[in-house]
């Protein structure tokens, strides 16, 4: 069976996940994560791509970026695997693929779900039972939403700024949103639509979204069969 395509829309945000070949590690000391920054930083600034939450596993990636393009997310994703495994072959004296064939993506609906990836991002640490906190993991872009510390690579999004006037109270309100769980569904619902290249969001946004790509992309239930 073909692969479904994925998504591109510009101006709606995506999920995105970058798993490394097999699981295998991908990050073997800070330097790398600094590198891996660093590429996608001037990866994205080169082909319109803005970073909103990020977060460095050891072995993965998540991002949560807006394209100016339809060809702009697949481009940055490109000329960072290019530069950075390149650098890692190089520098640890391996050979070989780093990262899977092919990047996982899904939009995401700024209306219910945004801040809600945003959470799901950070908190990956906490899940993985790495950190206690979000706060306490360096590889993240929660310092800078929650305290709003210095990091080139992240640009807000208006669901974001629309949380308070100004920044103190907004990283305020930010923080608060951790102190809940994120609901099972919703965790599951953003999880399927990147897997799927499918959208995660309300019926509404689903709705015009599909019209705007001319297919389904609401996430198939699990268990439940693919469209022929």
């Amino acid at each position: 069976m073909p692969r479904k395509p994925r998504l591109f829309v510009p101006g709606v945000p995506q999920h995105v996940v970058q798993r490394g070949n097999n699981r295998q590690q991908t990050f073997f000391d800070e330097s790398d994560f600094r590198l891996y920054l660093d590429c996608l930083r001037l990866a994205g600034e080169e082909f319109g791509v803005s970073v909103h939450a990020y977060v460095l596993m050891t072995n993965h990636v998540h991002l949560l970026a807006t394209s100016d393009s339809a060809e702009a997310l697949s481009r940055t994703m490109q000329s960072v695997g290019r530069q950075y495994v390149l650098k890692i072959n190089r520098k640890h004296r391996r050979s070989g693929t780093l990262w899977e064939g092919r990047f996982k993506a899904g939009l995401v609906g700024s209306e219910r779900y945004l801040l809600t990836c945003y959470r799901y991002i950070e908190l990956n640490p906490v899940r993985a039972r790495m950190v206690v906190a979000p706060g306490e993991y360096p590889w993240s872009s929660y310092a800078s939403n929650a305290f709003g510390a210095f990091d080139d690579l992240v640009v807000p999004h208006e669901r974001y700024l629309s949380l308070a006037s100004t920044p103190e109270r907004r990283q305020e309100k930010y923080r608060e949103l951790f102190s809940a769980a994120i609901p099972g569904g919703d965790l599951n619902l953003l999880r399927r639509a990147t897997e799927q290249s499918a959208v995660a969001g309300t019926e509404d946004f689903q709705r015009r979204m599909a019209d705007r790509v001319g297919r389904t992309v609401a996430p198939r239930s699990p268990g439940r069969p693919a469209r022929k």
